[in-house]
């Protein structure tokens, strides 16, 4: 009886620490796999709400549509369509992203009917007037940044690993970034943007996170920008997981003409 006593305190162990042992870079591998590639597919209803430092709000509506295309970490196509506000009305974005490499965006702005390609350097830009950047939609490359494991805490009653991200290059628009990772789910419950004099420049927090058809998803975040006073909230008033999306969607073709079947 002892000696199983023992070895089950051993092997409690050995997991902990395996679990210690995780590197950093496959720390962050789990959690861009649970925030950005859970699930076949991915379609949900999103209400964005834009609030200024005087409490002022305005209101997007839209559908986002997300297929992987390969394996976790591989490509993946994202399509989305504006409800409201009148000023994005009828505008849909489209993302192709590439491991490894740059992503294709387009972006059809419905009052001039034309198809703009999104630039490489604009990635950092403002998503739609929100707090939130093109690369926050879509994700960034694990290669582009340094990461480094600089503590373990418990955040709102979750354990937490905090990774510190370096961008390697100077054209990144902050100096590195702290990630709050749930060691449960790999989701980031919290991130916050330093610029390169260590002034802390965007907070995002995961403010809500629901199972759904088995994967835990963050349903309500909001990103605040410190510097202006200004904040962005995100909810999912719907979601669903494995719907069946077809690839043909994701091409310049649909951009102008959405199916309805797939943004209502």
């Amino acid at each position: 009886m002892k000696r199983l006593v023992l070895l089950i305190m051993l092997l409690a162990i050995y997991l902990a620490s395996s679990a210690l042992a995780a590197s950093p870079d496959e720390i962050i591998q789990k959690s861009q796999t649970a925030f950005f590639y859970p699930g076949k597919d991915f379609k949900a209803r999103v209400m964005m709400k834009l609030i200024s430092p005087n409490g002022q709000e305005r209101v997007r509506e839209l559908t986002m549509l997300r297929l992987n295309t390969g394996e976790a970490g591989g490509e993946q196509k994202y399509f989305m369509y504006f409800f409201q506000p009148a000023e994005v009305k009828n505008m849909t974005f489209m993302v192709v992203k590439f491991p490894e490499r740059d992503d294709d965006r387009w972006l059809f702005v419905p009052a001039i009917n034309m198809v703009r390609r999104i630039a490489m350097q604009d990635k950092q830009a403002s998503f739609v007037g929100s707090d939130f950047t093109y690369e926050d939609v879509s994700g960034r490359d694990l290669g582009d940044d340094s990461h480094e494991l600089v503590k373990e805490e418990s955040l709102n009653g979750k354990e937490c690993f905090v990774i510190k991200s370096t961008p390697k290059a100077d054209s990144a628009n902050y100096g590195y970034k702290l990630s709050w990772i749930d060691k449960t789910t790999f989701l980031p419950m919290k991130e916050e943007y330093y610029d390169r004099s260590g002034a802390t420049i965007r907070v995002f927090t995961a403010d809500e996170v629901q199972e759904v058809k088995g994967f835990p998803t963050i349903t309500k975040r909001t990103m605040k920008n410190l510097q202006s006073g200004h904040r962005t909230e995100v909810y999912y008033s719907s979601q669903d997981y494995n719907i069946g999306l077809d690839d043909s969607l994701f091409s310049e073709r649909f951009l102008k003409q959405p199916p309805k079947k797939w943004i209502e």
